[in-house]
């Protein structure tokens, strides 16, 4: 594998442009010098999202899909989904999942962010009526600490299937 930062400003925001839901900003922030190792790089995407306004952070959320959505979405997103089982729900869970999401919105004008990897829809399900309670500054910080954890997991299968 060509080394992060080997690669063109071009190369690399293809590459690694998408580790962020629809923000390639975020790789363009980390140009012309992107570590090269997993943990260098996926603290220095974090910190470019973490300098940046709140509009734009507010954005980057926004970005996301909802949970057992049947919207279109990116790639990545249908893969982890889809690892989580999101795309089996029963009509149940489904219903389950429509309703925290309109409820979930209604109360922080974004979806719920959560880093479905490794986990099962009773975790996930649990997690989103948990985090209903919480004030909005917190839930803001706590879906842009999801997003972070996302982002490391794109990180390492791009780099580890490279």
């Amino acid at each position: 594998m060509t080394r992060p930062s080997a690669l063109s400003r071009e190369a690399f925001v293809a590459r690694f442009g998408p580790v962020y839901e629809a923000s390639p900003w975020v790789a363009e922030g980390v140009w012309p010098n992107p570590p090269d190792d997993l943990e260098g790089l996926a603290a220095a995407m974090a910190a470019v999202v973490d300098a940046a306004p709140r509009e734009a952070r507010l954005a980057l959320i926004r970005a996301h899909p909802q949970l057992a959505s049947r919207a279109k979405m990116a790639e990545a997103s249908v893969r982890e989904q889809a690892g989580a089982g999101l795309d089996a729900c029963s009509p149940e869970e489904f219903a389950a999942f429509q309703r925290l999401n309109g409820a979930y919105d209604a109360r922080f004008g974004f979806p719920f962010i959560y880093a479905v990897k490794g986990a099962g829809r009773a975790e996930i399900l649990a997690a989103f009526e948990a985090r209903l309670a919480n004030d909005p500054d917190a839930e803001f910080a706590t879906a842009i600490a999801q997003i972070h954890r996302i982002a490391r997991f794109r990180l390492a299968d791009l780099l580890e299937s490279a």
